[in-house]
């Protein structure tokens, strides 16, 4: 059985905060492909959790999404799911990074 996905607040302003950047300085295809590419890495993770490597912080995983942008999550077993804790921009300072 899959593991049920939980998208935190974080995530979806994030989500959203990529999504918005796409539509308004490339194309609203490009925003498109990113949420295919997205639904497509959260089912690979709901098929196997662990396939991605696991960040600096304990317990998160990172997916890569695009070359520019990543996704962290954390597997809670006990509980069944995943959660999504948010998205991040690849180009920015890696030491602002949370994860």
């Amino acid at each position: 059985m899959a593991l049920k996905i939980k998208w935190t607040e974080e995530a979806e302003e994030t989500f959203d905060a990529v999504i918005e950047y796409l539509e308004n300085k490339w194309t609203e295809k490009e925003a498109r492909n990113f949420a295919q590419k997205t639904n497509k890495v959260i089912e690979q993770i709901q098929k196997n959790p662990y396939q991605f490597k696991a960040s600096a912080v304990e317990n998160v995983r990172k997916a890569l999404v695009t070359k520019h942008n990543s996704l962290f999550y954390n597997v809670n077993e006990e509980d069944s799911i995943i959660e999504l804790y948010s998205f991040w921009d690849n180009r920015k300072d890696p030491g602002k990074l949370q994860y």
